[in-house]
């Protein structure tokens, strides 16, 4: 079995993150409901105990239809309103932060229910209203007290769920909040990609002569992978597949993002092998227009990071931000340096290796990192300090110095841009005595568990 793969779960990512399914499923239900509680009123009308009738709506036709109306009309009002509000912060964090950020706020479960209570209310209200019969309706009357009492509820929750949903939105905006939600989604990624138990990945098979180049049917960007999928498409055809591009890459139709090649040296793809793989290769990737959280690790650290981007800009200027964003991409480097990131394999019964699914390095997640935050923001000391102790958070994480060479090569960029940026000689001193503790700590046992370096 593997988790969170195929089209399946591609597109429970993308009802996740709109807004529309919950509402749409409570006003059904709302329309149901605003049909069937008017019946059981009929049939229990007069019949219903003086201790349960005397919390009920006790009004005449006029009275129910008059507060019926006040509801669905001020509801429908309200909604209106929670929406305008809903698209002022998206427009912010748009602009202020991130587009990528967006995914964030449709995908907010609070926001789904507010918006899901208020469009119930208001149809179980006008639904009920078709079931008030006044003295000239040619029927005797009916009042549904059970319904019309259901429906007062339904709008004394509405307001109190307008107070909240307006609590929680000043506290969404706040850019905070924002990070925690991408630090918090980028975890819970990084443990479905690679898991704690996670081996040790192996070399990649070398491709054998006959190898076959896969082209895209489709494009966008790479959401998810279906390795169950892949896998009986390998077996299946006797192949090996590579898919060369990892989650969160852009595909291009007709461009070439996956290779094949026979499991048995010197055997050949036939004709018909080629196109039954091509077929099954791209029905075992999800694309969509845009990057989403179901398998792409990387996709996280592009939110932080352009965060940290946007709040160096001339035009905000605002390297507290920046400082706070390499605070949570720490957090997130030193949680990967504790698991195995890589290509991930897939064997057959054998043992032989059938698929091979391309996933991040550390090592590129720490370029983008840094690559950004340096170039913009080096020339704040403040910012060029936080990259360094993020160096220095990552050696002390990294207990096998399986990434040594990597922060080395950062700590040579940090270097020279503090070199390059106009100081004072004492914050360059400071910079740099930070700069050479990160090699203490690389050079010297400093923490149990990290290996004697050579």
């Amino acid at each position: 079995m593997f988790p969170m793969t195929g089209r399946v779960d591609h597109w429970m990512d993308a009802l996740r993150t709109q807004l529309w399914p919950l509402p749409v499923l409570a006003v059904a239900l709302a329309v149901g409901l605003g049909t069937a509680v008017p019946a059981l009123d009929a049939a229990v009308d007069g019949k219903l105990p003086e201790s349960v009738t005397v919390v009920l709506f006790s009004g005449g036709p006029e009275a129910a239809r008059s507060v019926l109306q006040a509801i669905s009309g001020s509801l429908i009002t309200v909604t209106s309103l929670t929406f305008s509000l809903t698209v002022v912060t998206l427009q912010l964090a748009s602009s202020q932060f991130s587009p990528r950020l967006l995914r964030t706020f449709t995908s907010d479960r609070f926001v789904h229910g507010t918006l899901a209570l208020f469009l119930a209310a208001f149809a179980f209200a006008l639904t009920v209203l078709r079931s008030v019969r006044g003295e000239g309706s040619g029927s005797s009357p009916f009042v549904p007290e059970i319904s019309v009492t259901v429906a007062f509820v339904l709008a004394i929750g509405s307001v109190i769920g307008l107070v909240l949903f307006l609590a929680h939105l000043t506290r969404e905006i706040r850019v905070e909040t924002m990070m925690r939600r991408v630090n918090v989604e980028t975890q819970e990624t990084i443990d479905r990609v690679f898991p704690a138990d996670r081996s040790l990945p192996a070399p990649d098979p070398v491709p054998a002569e006959g190898k076959i180049l896969i082209n895209s049917t489709s494009s966008g960007f790479l959401t998810s992978v279906d390795k169950g999928a892949l896998k009986r498409a390998a077996e299946d055809a006797g192949a090996v597949i590579r898919i060369d591009r990892e989650p969160g890459s852009s595909l291009v139709a007709g461009v070439p993002f996956a290779t094949a090649w026979p499991v048995q040296p010197g055997a050949t793809l036939t004709s018909s092998a080629r196109e039954r793989l091509t077929e099954a290769v791209n029905a075992a990737v999800a694309t969509g227009f845009e990057r989403t959280n179901v398998q792409d690790v990387g996709f996280g650290f592009r939110q932080l990071v352009d965060v940290a981007a946007r709040a160096l800009s001339p035009g905000i200027n605002d390297p507290t931000t920046a400082v706070h964003v390499i605070g949570h991409l720490s957090v997130l480097l030193c949680r990967l340096a504790e698991r195995n990131p890589g290509p991930e394999h897939l064997s057959d019964d054998d043992g032989r290796v059938r698929v091979v699914v391309s996933l991040p390095e550390l090592e590129d997640l720490l370029d983008m990192a840094m690559n950004q935050p340096r170039q913009y923001g080096a020339a704040d000391p403040a910012v060029a300090g936080r990259l360094l102790g993020l160096l220095r958070e990552l050696t002390w994480c990294d207990r096998k110095d399986k990434y040594r060479m990597a922060i080395r090569e950062h700590l040579g960029r940090m270097r020279n841009a503090i070199g390059a940026a106009d100081y004072s000689p004492g914050e360059r001193r400071s910079l740099l005595e930070q700069a050479d503790s990160i090699n203490l700590l690389q050079t010297e046992n400093l923490h149990p568990g990290k290996k004697e370096s050579p």
